[in-house]
């Protein structure tokens, strides 16, 4: 084997990563050293250290991943890692490599991917570090990353031969092993200890008029979506779409919502599918739809602990608590009151959530933005939701028929409707949806006065301003402290609003506008229509369009 060397390097301005790793254009990735001097970075943060380490690799096969992969090994190499754990072809959805991770007691993982964002080469490609339980990197690490970034010389790598990344077996390289795995086995083994995949089947044979449409969006869930729907639950073909995994995402987006996955929509629609489902493009979200009906996040999540007792991991661990992030609607909340459980209101991103779980208190959580999980991992897990809802609707119909439709009308005339919606404003002016948020935050501190006496009077009964903050989370785990998570405007009928900038873009900014409001008699209004007096609210508060200078969202979900 070759000898170790140093390569000498400069820093990079802008290293830092997000809550979710290190996204950026591909072409910035491209840049003579700057992917190698992230992945040195990465290693030396690691808390244990790169020498004797073991590390799972993978990602969602995007543009520009089979390189990385191979960076990765050099450096790897260099840096003395002990094993690699690499997914055939460099496929490993995040779900299923924080499985891996945690299944083989790995010391983390590095996983390549920009989740929902499109791919190719003029599009986005991205690093993250997941910790030894599976989850994302804490602030405390991809901060020492950006450190390390921001002060690096060299980096250190092995000159080897381009490894074969498409035959599962073991290789060694010097002092490396190298064992590329099977992206779907250990994933399925885990689903199959977690939910009823007989009871699934029969209802699925005894129930030919039930179709299922499962949409990859050619993202890595396509593999995943191919063995569980089609080979293991015996549903035909035709109930898979989209399901081979491109570098670009076949040119779409592949990121799981009525806008993006238009086509499931449309399809669902015309050929009167009873169950859509679509996962995005790494695999940690989900869309559930069906005929007439589409399941927000926030009531999907509300729903699966709901029916948690349908599903056979938590009739033997038993629901330890409930959390959702602060934007996601409190449909989760009247579910906890009810089973008398714990609910916790997080910031958005999921490692919030893991703490929660390493400490024994959170079993069942979900974010607004799609994703939706359980402690089963430390990720969110978007096949993991779509098997969730299948099996509590086979569960659901061995006393009484019920598709998607009934499931949520029953799950209304128990807890309520909480009637929800975000506006997505992508890749807006920087600086002036800053200047928007810094306006919004002194009005619900220092001009409090000024919010409470906005006369909304106009707009119906109960949209009197009763406060406002700007999110603070205190983990009760660790204690840290997470600030200015999120602008949030209290209402008397309890509604409310809240807006925030989205750091999972790499391009521009992302402002997200969310609108709540709850009604315990009414539950079939058309949401827009239900929710037309708060977002003529939001937008005169805000001034939205007057700050990015757009008419209309980008994407409504």
């Amino acid at each position: 084997m070759a000898s170790i060397q140093s390569i000498p390097t400069k820093p990079f301005e802008g290293q830092r990563p997000g809550t979710s790793g290190l996204r950026k254009r591909v072409k910035v990735f491209q840049q003579e050293h700057y992917t190698q001097n992230f992945i040195q970075a990465t290693l030396e943060a690691i808390p244990t250290g790169a020498k004797g380490a073991t590390l799972v690799v993978g990602g969602d096969g995007r543009y520009f991943s089979q390189d990385a992969v191979q960076m990765i090994i050099r450096i790897a190499a260099g840096n003395e890692v002990a094993k690699l754990i690499i997914g055939q072809n460099t496929i490993l959805s995040t779900p299923a490599a924080s499985n891996l991770i945690r299944k083989r007691e790995a010391t983390g993982g590095i996983l390549l991917t920009a989740s929902h964002n499109p791919g190719g080469p003029d599009n986005d490609f991205g690093i993250k570090y997941n910790m030894s339980n599976g989850g994302p990197a804490p602030e405390s690490i991809t901060e020492k990353i950006y450190e390390i970034t921001q002060k690096l010389t060299s980096y250190k790598e092995v000159a080897v031969p381009t490894v074969d990344l498409s035959t599962i077996g073991t290789q060694r390289i010097g002092n490396l092993e190298i064992e590329i795995v099977d992206s779907v086995a250990d994933y399925l083994v885990l689903l199959k200890e977690i939910f009823d995949f007989d009871l699934i089947k029969t209802f699925l044979q005894n129930n030919p008029d039930f179709t299922v449409l499962f949409d990859g969006m050619h993202g890595v869930t396509g593999s995943y979506g191919q063995q569980i729907f089609v080979n293991e639950l015996g549903l035909p073909q035709s109930s898979v779409m989209n399901c081979v995994p491109k570098p670009d995402f076949g040119g779409g987006h592949p990121d799981p919502n009525l806008t993006y996955a238009h086509e499931l929509v449309e399809r669902v629609e015309k050929e009167n599918i009873s169950f859509g489902a679509a996962s995005d493009g790494d695999g940690d979200r989900n869309m559930i739809i069906g005929k007439g009906a589409f399941v927000t996040p926030s009531d999907s999540v509300a729903i699966i602990a709901a029916h948690a007792n349908a599903i056979p991991y938590f009739n033997r661990t038993g629901i330890k608590g409930l959390a959702r992030s602060m934007p996601t609607s409190k449909a989760l909340d009247r579910v906890a009151e009810k089973k008398g459980v714990e609910i916790f209101e997080v910031p958005t991103g999921w490692k919030f959530f893991g703490n929660l779980m390493d400490a024994g208190r959170l079993s069942i959580c979900g974010e607004e933005s799609f994703g939706t999980g359980s402690d089963h991992i430390r990720e969110k897990d978007g096949v993991w939701a779509v098997v969730a809802w299948l099996n509590i609707i086979a569960s659901v119909n061995q006393t009484k028929r019920a598709g998607i439709k009934e499931i949520l009308a029953a799950h209304y005339e128990e807890y309520g409707r909480n009637y929800f919606s975000r506006y997505d404003y992508e890749e807006v002016d920087g600086d002036r949806a800053g200047e928007m948020i810094e306006s919004l935050r002194k009005l619900v501190s220092t001009d409090r006065d000024k919010l409470t006496s906005i006369d909304n009077s106009k707009h119906g009964d109960g949209f009197s301003i009763v406060g406002g903050d700007d999110f603070l989370y205190e983990d009760p785990i660790d204690f840290s402290v997470s600030k200015k998570q999120g602008v949030r405007i209290l209402f008397e009928n309890g509604s409310r609003l809240i807006i925030r900038l989205s750091g999972t873009g790499s391009h521009g900014a992302t402002v997200r506008l969310y609108v709540e409001k709850f009604d315990s008699k009414v539950f079939d209004k058309p949401t827009q229509e239900a929710l037309k007096p708060l977002i003529d609210i939001a937008l005169e508060i805000t001034k939205l369009k007057e700050y990015t200078g757009r008419d209309e969202p980008t994407v409504i979900t």
